[in-house]
Formats: structure tokens, C-alpha cells, sequence
């Protein structure tokens, strides 16, 4: 049976949770997502489902085996092409009137504002540990104006943080300047989850190995990541609904069945981080010391 796109079909079962008159402003706006891997592939496609009508998506990876566990376009189908190529053709077989402008080199720190270009949105999808170049993006946003998320897939569940014009700034948040690579990791973990829901649950710390930039994921948390991300999205992009913005943050664990807001004015400064950070340096020595698995 041949099937003629047709957009107001396509996304008529989203009309009662927005109105007609948002649907159509959705159409119309640009986000930018920066990684096509464990959260920014499944971000592009669930905004795409949510009758987002334009994107800017970079990466500069190939999907391989490793990626099998959680990345929305890694199938034996697609081992070895470029990420950015299959997301791009998945989410255009959703909705193939999409404006996609593709970045096949990824994003680069030294010219951010190419990437931003025309954005209303910026959603973080690049690798944990890439740090060099998200600083110099959601500096740029800061700098230009547009509204950043980042979710972090945490074990079983997703922690959020959202930066907007006038607010805190990424920067001042995480306090990353000055940071070898492990703090800056440190840093960026507790500064998403300053709960820690996830770490209750760890069963095997030995995974957990910052200097080899390695860790453990779940699917789980990547597609809770990207339905939290798409509800902030519609908040911000249509201006209705309530946006905890940094110093605010907020972790769901599925695994634990909780949720916790939380609250951090100065971000890595204040008081209750600063001794969190260092219980998470001792923490991480720990976990190097052989046996430190569980049997």
C-alpha cells in the first residue's frame, strides 16, 4: 500500500496534549543535537515524533557492536556506516519533509556558533567524556541566547538539567576550568546527579573506569532521557509549563522507583557538593583497589 506523507495526519494524535495552533509552532522550530549515539539518536527521534519540522545533528562515529545495547540505530543493518547518515534516514522516514542539516565531522569547539545557526533549542547528546568540546557549546548557547537541556542516562533512569538565557551558566555550574580530565568527569557526574540514585545498584564497580573513559549503560535509561528531554523541549519551545532551570535540577530512577528534585545554588561550590565531590574522589579510589567488584 503506497502512503502519501501527510503532516497534520502524521501527528493529528498529538492534538489534545497541545493545541493545532502549537502543533504547527513545533513545525516550525529548529533544535539543534549534538551526538547521534546512546541519547542524541532517540532525542532526534522522538522530537521528530513530536512534529519538531527542523534539526542540526552532528557526529562524526560509525556504529559498531559495542553501541548494540542502547543506541536507537545500531542494528546489524547498520554496523559500520556513519551515525549521523542512519539517524538522519531514520528520522526522515518519519517525517521526510524534515530540514536536516547533517555535520558529518561532529561538532568542533573552535566555530560552535556553525552548528547553533538558526537553532531555537540545543539538546546535549555528545559523549559523557566529551568535555572540551560541550563547554564550548553551551558556552556559545549562553553567549547566543538559546535554551540548553542536557539529560544524563544514570544507571536505570535520567537526570536533567536545563540551562536558560539570563541564568546560570553551564560554566558556573559545573565549575570545570582548571579540571584534568577525571575531575572535570567527577564533576559533571555529581553535578547531574548530586542525589546519586543510581549508585545504590552499581553491581559491579569495576566497570566503572574514568581514566579509560569506560562505564556501564542501559537502554533503560537513554529511553527515559529522551522522553524527559522531548517534555522539556515542548515547554520551552511553546513557553508553557513550568522549566526547573539551573541551579534546579531533578533525577528520575526507574530502578528505584524515585524522583528527586534538587537545588544548588553556586553548582560544584556549594557546600553540600563540595563535600560531595570529595566522598566521590575517596569513593573512586576505592572502587580501583582490587576485589572491589562484587563476587
Amino acid at each position: 500500500m503506497s502512503t502519501i506523507f501527510d503532516y497534520d495526519a502524521a501527528f493529528a494524535r498529538n492534538i489534545g496534549w497541545v493545541t493545532a495552533a502549537e502543533q504547527s509552532a513545533l513545525r516550525g522550530k529548529r533544535i539543534a543535537i549534538a551526538g547521534m549515539g546512546g541519547v542524541g539518536g532517540v532525542h532526534l527521534l522522538t522530537l521528530a515524533r513530536l512534529g519538531i519540522g527542523a534539526f542540526n545533528i552532528a557526529d562524526f562515529d560509525s556504529f559498531d557492536l559495542v553501541n548494540f545495547n542502547r543506541q536507537a540505530g545500531a542494528m546489524m543493518s547498520t554496523a559500520g556506516r556513519a551515525k549521523v547518515d542512519v539517524l538522519a534516514e531514520m528520522a526522515l522516514d518519519i517525517n521526510p519533509g524534515l530540514a536536516l542539516r547533517r555535520f558529518p565531522a561532529g561538532v568542533s569547539s573552535d566555530d560552535p556558533d556553525a552548528f547553533l545557526r538558526d537553532v531555537d533549542l540545543y539538546v546535549d547528546g555528545l559523549d559523557f567524556f566529551a568535555f572540551d568540546v560541550r563547554r564550548a557549546m553551551f558556552a556559545a548557547c549562553h553567549r547566543l541566547g538559546i535554551p540548553a537541556i542536557t539529560v544524563a542516562p544514570l544507571g536505570m533512569g535520567a537526570a536533567m538539567l536545563v540551562f536558560l538565557p539570563g541564568g546560570t551558566s553551564f560554566e558556573e555550574y559545573f565549575r570545570l576550568d582548571g579540571c584534568d580530565e577525571e575531575e572535570m568527569a567527577i564533576r559533571f557526574l555529581l553535578g547531574l546527579s548530586p542525589a546519586m540514585l543510581q549508585r545504590a545498584y552499581l553491581a559491579d564497580p569495576a566497570q566503572v573506569d574514568l581514566a579509560a573513559r569506560r562505564g556501564p549503560s542501559t537502554v533503560i535509561a537513554c529511553q527515559l532521557c529522551a522522553g524527559a528531554a522531548a517534555a522539556e523541549s515542548l515547554k520551552i519551545l511553546l513557553g508553557r509549563g513550568a522549566v526547573l532551570a539551573a541551579p534546579w535540577g531533578w533525577q528520575f530512577d526507574a530502578y528505584r522507583n524515585r524522583m528527586v528534585r534538587t537545588w544548588r545554588p553556586g553548582g560544584n561550590r556549594n557546600p553540600l557538593q563540595r563535600l560531595g565531590l570529595w566522598v566521590a574522589r575517596r569513593q573512586l579510589r576505592r572502587m580501583r583497589q582490587p576485589g572491589a567488584g562484587r563476587a
